[in-house]
């Protein structure tokens, strides 16, 4: 394929890398919740939901710039209006959510007086105050959040497979492989 059939090289490697991210942050977060899940591994969980959090933080941040810096000039695709307004919100959806989650996310955490290890490593202060109801507003947020994102990711699977398998109109194709041409 050339490239104006797919998505540059940087688009496709983060957005899989993203994808594999975000799902294991999902699982991690409702095992972290769970009563049957002893201490030491809920130590270690929420470590890693909090650290891994940031990371993501800062791969959206570079995909939107990269997305801004260097749009996509693919070749268009016929669809039906309502598929192209579904693919739109649910992508305006999943950029939101994946700025929203780490955001409450890092409020929670640093509002909470807890530390993201990570970021204190390299003596980044919090940048928001101590409070318990910024805490817990943002707690709320987070975890309704989570099932919205799943949501978002379960309605973008879903197109996918249908363009992939049952269309085969090269929308899917767009996108893979994460590497390589």
């Amino acid at each position: 394929m050339t490239q104006k059939l797919k998505y540059r090289q940087f688009a496709r490697f983060t957005h899989w890398a993203m994808a594999v991210l975000v799902i294991g942050m999902l699982v991690i977060g409702f095992l972290m919740i769970q009563e049957a899940v002893g201490r030491s591994m809920k130590n270690f969980l929420f470590i890693t939901h909090k650290n891994v959090g940031v990371l993501l933080l800062m791969l959206i941040a570079a995909r939107i710039a990269y997305r801004w810096l260097h749009p996509p000039r693919l070749s268009p695709v016929e669809l039906p209006a309502m598929q192209k307004l579904a693919a739109r919100l649910t992508h305006i959806g999943l950029y939101g959510f994946l700025l929203i989650m780490p955001l409450t996310g890092y409020i929670r955490v640093r509002a909470g007086g807890f530390p993201i290890e990570a970021l204190d490593k390299l003596g980044i202060p919090a940048f928001v105050p101590r409070s318990n109801e910024l805490a817990d507003a943002a707690k709320v947020i987070h975890f309704y959040g989570s099932y919205a994102i799943a949501g978002l990711i379960l309605a973008h699977l879903s197109a996918a497979a249908f363009h992939g398998i049952v269309r085969q109109d090269g929308i899917f194709s767009r996108m893979w492989p994460p590497i390589g041409k």
